[in-house]
């Protein structure tokens, strides 16, 4: 079931399910995963949808729509092919930082490269032994004779083997006593440089996105490269928080459609006993749950990306859909998982990549227990960190 009560968005989530199915058949995706990689080939397809940008102003090469249409669209990648829906939110945040706080030049230039899906790019804020604790970042980048130069080494940075360039958070001004927010910019480095170090990260879940460790060794990047003010990109990319977070729970809630989907089906087909599986009770009673969970989260999601296309607060709202969200697809790929039995675990079965997949939602891109503070935070508890 969904909620697409405007026939836009129900146009939208029928023509991404058709692509998926004439682009990316199981088979495919089974052999992406198990290379461990998305070939660059599928960034201009999904951008000959318009899908690349489809939240930015059509002056850029977007689609001109909003947070609503994203959704749907993280949503039905994910459903399909989680590592896909990864590596799209994180393109699709980029290129949202560099709407919002880009200069005219640096939009016209990057913006139609990045809607066209020519253009890459990677992003580096995790650093090792920083974790949750961003604002401990040691990578510096320092200014002389027009050129940045760019030293430190990021942990878990997105898209980064593939990129023409990554986006890194950095420290180029002075630390401010108890200010440690301020002084920070995004700097974004080519590449392709011998200054530039990519290793790229074998993970158990999500094994098709590419996630890196990075080292820069004096790399270098031009006087003009840094995005927004110098010295705010922390607080530039606070601003972006909430749409990360709904994009987040819209990939969860499509992971957690595509479980309940295959187990319902195995239920169906599935013979013991001289009949279907899906007569028992303790067949039928996970499923319902699963059931009721997946609505819940679905709600909880599209409000809060209502929310945003209108204007609103939503920043309550956004976190809980991410924690809801990531934990319920956990638990229900658990239980369907249960409901194959010993087939869930063979690899050419959907279902295998999904229980992995979802193992990494209750850390990333924030943990969850953050997102506990947080919210006890807005329930006027006080700070705990």
């Amino acid at each position: 079931m969904n909620f697409d009560t405007i026939p836009e968005h129900q146009m939208l989530r029928d023509s991404v399910r058709h692509f998926l199915d004439a682009e990316l058949p199981e088979k495919t995706i089974r052999e992406y995963d198990r290379a461990r990689k998305i070939p660059r080939s599928i960034w201009p397809k999904l951008a000959a949808q318009g899908w690349m940008g489809i939240s930015l102003p059509e002056e850029y090469g977007g689609a001109g729509g909003d947070i609503m249409q994203g959704t749907i669209l993280c949503e039905e990648l994910s459903r399909r092919f989680p590592s896909l829906g990864t590596d799209w939110l994180l393109t699709s945040m980029t290129a949202r930082v560099f709407m919002e706080v880009g200069t005219p030049e640096q939009k016209a230039h990057y913006l139609p490269l990045l809607t066209k899906g020519e253009f890459l790019m990677g992003f580096g804020m995790s650093e090792p032994g920083g974790g949750t604790d961003v604002l401990s970042l040691k990578t510096r980048a320092s200014l002389s004779n027009g050129e940045w130069t760019v030293r430190g080494q990021k942990l878990y940075t997105s898209l980064a083997d593939d990129a023409d360039a990554i986006l890194v958070l950095c420290r180029t001004e002075p630390e401010t006593e108890g200010k440690r927010a301020r002084g920070m910019s995004l700097v974004l480095t080519p590449r392709q440089q011998p200054a530039v170090t990519v290793r790229r990260l074998e993970l158990m879940g999500m094994r098709a996105a590419c996630t890196c460790e990075v080292f820069f060794d004096d790399a270098k990047a031009p006087e003009a490269a840094v995005l927004g003010e110098r010295g705010r990109g922390w607080y530039h990319l606070l601003a972006s928080l909430d749409e990360e977070r709904i994009l987040c729970a819209a990939m969860y809630v499509g992971i957690t459609s595509a479980a309940l989907e295959q187990a319902l089906q195995y239920a169906l087909d599935r013979q013991a006993f001289g009949r279907s599986i899906g007569q028992f009770q303790a067949v039928q009673h996970p499923l319902a749950e699963v059931a009721t969970e997946l609505e819940q989260i679905r709600l909880l999601t599209y409000k809060a990306a209502w929310l945003l296309s209108q204007g609103r607060e939503c920043a309550t709202e956004a976190a809980m859909a991410k924690l809801a969200a990531t934990e319920t697809a956990v638990r229900a790929t658990d239980k369907c998982m249960r409901i194959l039995g010993g087939y869930g675990l063979v690899e050419e079965t959907p279902m295998e990549r999904l229980f992995r997949d979802t193992r990494l939602g209750p850390f990333s891109p924030i943990s969850n227990e953050m997102v506990k503070n947080f919210l006890g935070e807005r329930m006027g508890l006080p700070k705990s960190y």
